[in-house]
């Protein structure tokens, strides 16, 4: 479809959000067809309708809705649309979910730039084509400046349960084998060294990016999984007490097992802040019997997203609902949750 602008377009004499923007008038129009609509059109949101109407294939339907408001809205490595995006994709697949399609509500200060919205509108769309999802339906607010910080973006997202598919924390069994997709603290290091007053000689970029694809292939490969989670807010240590408390098991891992990148560690070690502690926005905690879990590694290894997959730990009898943490000196400790957020607008 096609989109004649306005003409003369009001937008062309902006150069940042206006309130007039969120007002459903002359603005309004010309937003949307000169930075939404060129962006995102697919055959549902392209008929402008306050809804979409979805034909879904059948089975069980999931859904899922998050709010983002990182601060910086640009870092190392994407960008508050690109990450909407891939969070709901993930949050979907980590279900047993093929994602489907999209919403995405828009919150705007203003003032903000409507060049970088767009920037951020552009990411959206490559995210989602990357991932083979639709944005079929959203929605756009102005706020006065002050009222939020430059941009929040909501995104809900459905998706198709595969048949037979039944991943939940409580499924866990002792003798499980614990599989993490690649390094840890890579996002949540990315944005804390991207704020004003931090500054490291070494740039660390976020590992956003989709997980489906990566899923798709493990749950073709491996029919006993048992349980999957990405590791986001809170990390690695928020999910695996997740885990741990859900089912009722205990879980260990080891310290040496756990690959964090040497920028990373550098970063955490100068904060005070422990990497499993940080936030990951493109990474997989997998649960598996032990018979199966070589084949997961490597059935993960063949995807970019999963290429540095290790095993980092089992599930056990022992200490339920608690994690514990074998050290290089033989030691033991355990990992709980962290007492408060220690790195807020993360994602």
């Amino acid at each position: 479809m096609t989109f004649t602008p306005l003409c003369p377009s009001p937008i062309q004499h902006h150069e940042t959000v206006q309130m007039a923007h969120g007002a459903g008038g002359r603005l309004s129009q010309a937003l949307m067809q000169r930075v939404f609509m060129p962006h995102l059109s697919n055959v549902f949101l392209d008929l402008l309708d306050d809804q979409a109407k979805l034909d879904l294939p059948p089975g069980r339907t999931a859904f899922t809705t998050d709010t983002y408001v990182v601060s910086p809205v640009f870092f190392p490595g994407g960008n508050i649309g690109e990450l909407a995006v891939n969070g709901t994709v993930n949050d979907l697949s980590v279900g047993g979910a093929r994602p489907l399609y999209l919403s995405a509500g828009f919150v705007l200060e203003e003032g903000f730039s409507l060049s970088d919205l767009e920037r951020i509108v552009k990411s959206m769309a490559e995210a989602a084509r990357k991932a083979d999802v639709m944005i079929v339906t959203g929605d756009t607010k102005v706020v006065g400046r002050g009222q939020c910080d430059q941009i929040f973006i909501n995104t809900s997202g459905i998706g198709i349960i595969r048949e037979g598919s039944d991943l939940s924390c409580r499924n866990l069994q002792a003798g499980d084998t614990v599989i993490l997709s690649g390094s840890v603290g890579d996002h949540g290091m990315a944005i804390m060294t991207s704020r004003e007053g931090l500054s490291f000689q070494s740039r660390i970029k976020s590992d956003c990016a989709p997980l489906n694809a990566m899923i798709s292939s493990l749950l073709d490969a491996v029919a006993g999984v048992h349980a999957m989670r990405d590791p986001t807010r809170g990390g690695v240590a928020a999910t695996l007490n997740e885990l741990a408390a859900s089912s009722g098991k205990g879980i260990e891992i080891e310290e040496s097992a756990i690959p964090v990148k040497g920028e990373v560690r550098g970063a955490c070690e100068l904060l005070g802040i422990d990497p499993l502690h940080v936030a990951n926005e493109g990474k997989l905690i997998v649960c598996v019997p032990a018979a199966e879990a070589e084949l997961a590694v490597e059935v993960m290894r063949q995807s970019e997203a999963g290429r540095d997959a290790v095993i980092i730990g089992s599930v056990v009898g022992d200490h339920p609902g608690m994690v514990v943490m074998r050290t290089p000196f033989g030691t033991r400790r355990i990992i709980d949750l962290p007492l408060g957020e220690q790195l807020p607008r993360i994602c």
